[in-house]
């Protein structure tokens, strides 16, 4: 009787390990979260240690409200395009098509060095540069031209000038040579300059336009106002795709910079099934352990 009571109690113990799930299973990105209507996944994140190493400290969740935090301020996110790695943020203090607001309180777009490779605003995206002094980085080394000030993706500062908020400020055009003081609004592209600083380039203010197709909107009140950044993950991402293959989650270890795959218990440095090999290894040996140990006492 105790011999059969023994084997019953072991066949159980078995097979409660055997039907035990996986944690990789369990687990699964573990790091996906929301905030309001918006999903944060890889390369992003909310909590520390989730998402790629570069994209760290960036995010954050006010009130169902997602701010977007680099050295220049914090901005809104109005939407996060995983497809074609995109943000699109607001920032409140830019000009728009019935606002010009003055006085360098916009925030521009500036980026910490070492994030330079994984953000930059689209290449169509055009900053106006508002209300900039003569001695603006802007215009030194072109006497006779404005260089810098062009049109991008077929948006510029003279459809800007006819918008209604011009009319509110009282601000004169300039004319377009050097020599007769520079011209209101500045139009240039991201690559021009690098860093849209208000307070380096001496400029008043900002506003920011962004096209999403090739399709010629007329007039600067048809464009979409507010600043598109593409993004990019550097290096290799096959680590990562490994890894959620597995049923992993993409994260990244204590020192800001080593990968880790995070399968529930425990993190790896390769894939949830590597670990859960040895952790099965493991288990097949206390299985076996304890096979002999209930055998010899059935004897």
């Amino acid at each position: 009787m105790t011999s059969l009571f023994l084997i019953t109690s072991f066949f159980s113990f078995l097979a409660l390990i055997l039907a035990r799930p996986s944690f990789a299973a369990v687990r699964a990105n573990s790091c996906r979260s929301y905030c309001g209507n918006l999903t944060i996944d890889y390369p992003f994140a909310l909590d520390y240690g989730c998402g790629h190493p570069g994209f760290r400290d960036l995010l954050f969740c006010m009130n169902d409200v997602l701010m977007f935090h680099i050295s220049s301020g914090s901005y809104r996110v109005l939407d996060i395009d995983y497809a074609y790695q995109a943000l699109t943020l607001h920032d409140p203090h830019m000009s728009t098509c019935d606002t010009i607001v003055l006085g360098g309180r916009g925030n521009g777009f500036a980026v910490e060095q070492w994030r330079s490779t994984y953000f930059n605003p689209t290449p169509d995206n055009v900053f106006m540069l508002i209300g900039c002094s003569a001695q603006s980085p802007l215009f030194q080394g072109f006497p006779g031209k404005h260089l810098p000030c062009r049109n991008v993706s077929g948006m510029g500062c003279e459809e800007y000038y006819d918008c209604p908020a011009w009319s509110l400020v009282g601000h004169k055009k300039v004319g377009s040579v050097f020599g007769s003081g520079p011209p209101e609004c500045c139009a240039v592209p991201f690559e021009a300059i690098k860093a849209i600083n208000l307070s380096k380039l001496e400029c008043e203010g900002y506003s920011s336009a962004y096209s999403l197709a090739p399709l010629r909107v007329d007039g600067a009140g048809g464009w979409s106002y507010g600043i598109r950044v593409k993004y990019s993950v550097q290096g290799n991402d096959e680590f990562c795709r490994a890894c959620e293959a597995t049923g992993g989650a993409c994260g990244f270890g204590s020192d800001g910079v080593t990968q880790l795959c995070m399968c529930g218990s425990f993190n790896s440095t390769t894939t949830c099934d590597s670990e859960g090999s040895a952790s099965s290894k493991r288990t097949w040996s206390l299985v076996v352990a304890l096979a002999g140990f209930f055998i010899c006492m059935s004897m």
